[in-house]
């Protein structure tokens, strides 16, 4: 695990180097930032139409297996990017066409990478995994945001995607040493039950992890609550960047100082969500809104300085949020189900990603910045709050069974041949 986790570090630090230059470049070849939204989209698209189909495969092939496969190809393609570049040769048909792949492989490399840190450690150790899982993509981040600006710099933009084609290769070295700790999960492997559906082909396959997702009420709560909070929460590199560079009157500095803040709250977020033991959906949901209630009032602050106190907590707390339910997320279904719900769930999410910035940004040019913050936590706060409530009230009716004089229950013998 701690191989895997330095790995994983790597891997964050050089797709983070990537997507930071591959925006600049995009600005260079085209000059339009409608071209680097197009390009951002491009490469998320293909999680929208073949996530489940990515996930079927996860659940059918050895994890370690296709995480290297994966990583492997990741790499050549950062590698063919970092020539085109270097030869002067990268045009935007071709960047496009380079980011669809490259979603299209993550489709599958997602799901398996998740998936197969979590068969390294004990199952009661899950949720720490996952913790240590978000630390570490939280760290990479930080790095290899800073990391990009220094290699384009000093080395020019094709170093910055062959660093990230080597760190690529490097997770996939270090795949095949990977042995579990102690008392960990064997890796799981296709159902026994589910042999013929699956020779059925992959159809039935995804359609089986589609079914049980829609009939599992507590995943479709998650669903629900993460939904709402990615659309009306979270996308806070466009709601206090609006705040603090217009009613705040804070510069650029500023609003850097406070995404600095946001950072070291989701570092530490994913500290304390590594201690969690036993996450649950109700977790999630009142952490959620606690957030929400946060964003209301950081959508009131005076300030900058009432907006920095303000928004550690919030991120710290969705921070824990976001790990409890990812935790709930990889352990609630059967192992030999987790990939398919993992590409249902990519699928979900990149409609939420896809559509949650337009929605808000609509809100905000109705209601302004502190408008939509506002607004915002209210919605989420209240639909949790509202969800929580009507499950709180749900309670089994007891049945009265008749009974004979002395208390003693008519019909016994026939009620236990029933049971």
């Amino acid at each position: 695990m701690r191989w895997w986790s330095v790995a994983n570090f790597v891997s964050n630090a050089g797709t983070w180097m990537q997507l930071t230059v591959q925006n600049l470049l995009v600005l260079q070849i085209t000059g339009s930032a409608a071209a680097t939204g197009l390009s951002m989209s491009v490469q998320a698209g293909p999680a929208l139409f073949m996530s489940l189909l990515g996930g079927a495969a996860v659940d059918r092939w050895s994890r370690k297996l296709t995480a290297a496969v994966s990583q492997t190809l990741l790499g050549a393609v950062a590698f063919v990017t970092a020539v085109l570049v270097a030869l002067d040769r990268l045009d935007m048909t071709s960047l496009l066409v380079l980011a669809a792949v490259t979603g299209t492989i993550a489709t599958v490399d997602g799901p398996a990478c998740a998936l197969l840190g979590n068969d390294l450690v004990p199952a009661e150790d899950v949720p720490s995994a996952i913790g240590i899982g978000a630390l570490v993509h939280s760290a990479g981040r930080l790095v290899g945001t800073a990391l990009a600006g220094v290699t384009v710099g000093f080395l020019g933009t094709a170093a910055a995607y062959a660093a990230n084609g080597m760190s690529f290769l490097f997770v996939a070295a270090v795949v095949p040493f990977l042995r579990p700790a102690p008392g960990a999960a064997p890796t799981a492997g296709p159902d026994p039950n589910t042999a013929a559906q699956t020779a059925a082909g992959p159809d039935m396959t995804m359609r089986e992890g589609l079914r049980f997702f829609a009939r599992r009420p507590r995943l479709v709560a998650l669903a629900g609550i993460t939904g709402i909070s990615s659309v009306f929460g979270r996308n806070y590199g466009l709601t206090l960047a609006v705040l603090v560079t217009g009613p705040l009157a804070g510069g650029a500095g500023a609003f850097g100082t406070v995404s600095a803040v946001l950072a070291v709250g989701g570092i530490l977020g994913a500290f304390l969500g590594a201690r969690l033991r036993r996450p649950s959906v109700r977790l999630v949901g009142t952490l959620a809104a606690a957030g929400a209630l946060l964003q209301l009032a950081a959508g009131l602050s005076p300030s900058v300085a009432v907006l920095l106190v303000l928004v550690l907590p919030m991120a710290v707390v969705e921070s824990v949020s976001d790990t409890a339910g990812t935790a709930v997320l990889q352990t609630d279904p059967p192992p030999h189900l987790r990939g398919r719900v993992l590409g249902v769930w990519s699928s979900i999410g990149t409609v939420w990603s896809l559509g949650g910035p337009p929605a808000l940004g609509l809100l905000m040019e109705l209601a302004g910045a502190r408008g939509a913050l506002v607004t915002g936590g209210l919605l989420v706060a209240g639909a949790i709050g509202a969800g929580l409530l009507v499950r709180g009230r749900r309670t089994v009716e007891p049945v009265a069974l008749p009974t004979k004089p002395g208390g003693e229950v008519a019909g016994r013998e026939a009620l236990s041949t029933a049971a």
